[in-house]
């Protein structure tokens, strides 16, 4: 132990401050932080929706087209009712016969109208326009100025003293610090005591 104080004591006599420096972390309340902030121009989207009145185009079909009877309903009406009036065996039985065969002979005769006018909407389609209302959704570019917290100025205690220092972050309740422990050189050099 007396050996290794004189060696201290040659060491700071000899000015080799260095060979007793020791660094250590420690940790101090925080009494106070304050943010610092800038002003920042930022851009955001603002969003609003509006009623918009327009038209809308939609195909309406009827069911009665009111057109008259086509060449292919009358043939196959005459045509079934004579089929049909081929096959009753009385006169009533001919005369039911050829109301049926006819009747057989109209409908089959209509889809073969209808089939030969293909994909021609024909006079029992037609297009109407309808007053709608939708909603839009419009947008609009706004720049604002917001203030950004680019760091905090931390004030804490560590022995009797106060510091502050400036953090990128708030570091709560206690700040972690570095204490770095060195003899004052100006001192002069403890007494050597010799026994």
């Amino acid at each position: 132990m007396k050996k290794t104080l004189i060696a201290a004591a040659i060491g700071c006599a000899l000015g080799s401050v260095p060979a007793l420096a020791e660094s250590f972390t420690d940790s101090a309340p925080v009494l106070s932080v304050r943010p610092v902030t800038e002003r920042t121009p930022v851009n955001r989207q603002e969003c609003w929706n509006e009623e918009r009145r327009g038209y809308e185009d939609r195909v309406v079909t009827r069911q009665d087209n009111g057109a008259p009877i086509g060449a292919g309903t009358v043939i196959g009406a005459v045509v079934g009712g004579v089929i049909g009036h081929q096959f009753g065996h009385s006169s009533g039985g001919r005369d039911r016969g050829t109301a049926a065969g006819a009747i057989v002979g109209g409908l089959v005769g209509n889809q073969v109208d209808r089939q030969n006018a293909g994909d021609d909407p024909g006079p029992g389609t037609e297009v109407e326009r309808r007053p709608v209302t939708r909603e839009v959704e419009r947008c609009r570019t706004v720049q604002e100025v917001r203030e950004i917290a680019v760091g905090y100025d931390v004030r804490y205690r560590y022995g009797n003293r106060e510091f502050v220092t400036r953090m990128p972050f708030d570091p709560g309740r206690r700040i972690r610090i570095a204490v770095d422990v060195n003899p004052v050189p100006d001192q002069p050099p403890p007494p050597v005591y010799r026994r």
